[in-house]
C-alpha cells in the first residue's frame, strides 16, 4: 500500500510540475519554473513535515502520498542540475552560478519559512494544539 500511495501522489505531482513548466517556461535560458517549483516544494514539504509530526498526525500512507509522491514529483533536483549545466555550457557562467545560489539559498529560506508558518501561534491554535 505505501507504493500505491507514493504512485498516486507522484502522478499528480508530475502533472502539476509539467503544467507549471508549460505555463512559466524559461527566461533568458533560466528555467524559472524549476526554480519556483523547487522553492514552493521546500516550503510545502517543510510545512507538511512539521505539521504532521508535531501538530496534526495523519496516516503514514497519506503522508507518503503527499510528501514523497506529490511534492517529490513536483520538485526535481535533476532538472535543476541539468538547467545549471546547460547555462554553464552555453557560456552563461554568471547566470549558471546565480541560478545555483538562488536555488540552494532560496530552497533553504523557503524550508525555514515552511517550518515557521507551521509553528506560528495562529496555526497551532486553529489545529487545537
Amino acid at each position: 500500500m505505501p507504493y500505491v500511495a507514493v504512485a498516486i501522489g507522484g502522478f499528480f505531482g508530475a502533472i502539476l510540475r509539467f503544467s507549471v513548466s508549460e505555463w512559466l517556461g524559461t527566461w533568458n535560458g533560466l528555467n524559472i519554473a524549476t526554480l519556483l517549483t523547487n522553492w514552493c516544494g521546500c516550503l510545502v514539504l517543510s510545512w507538511l513535515n512539521t505539521v504532521t509530526s508535531e501538530q496534526l498526525p495523519i496516516h503514514p500512507h497519506v503522508r507518503l502520498a503527499l510528501g514523497t509522491g506529490l511534492i517529490g514529483a513536483f520538485t526535481t533536483f535533476s532538472t535543476f542540475t541539468v538547467d545549471a549545466w546547460k547555462l554553464f555550457q552555453n557560456g552563461q557562467i554568471g547566470l549558471s552560478l546565480a541560478y545555483v545560489l538562488l536555488s540552494v539559498l532560496g530552497s533553504l529560506l523557503f524550508t525555514y519559512l515552511g517550518f515557521k508558518i507551521a509553528t506560528t501561534r495562529f496555526f497551532s491554535r486553529r489545529a487545537g494544539v
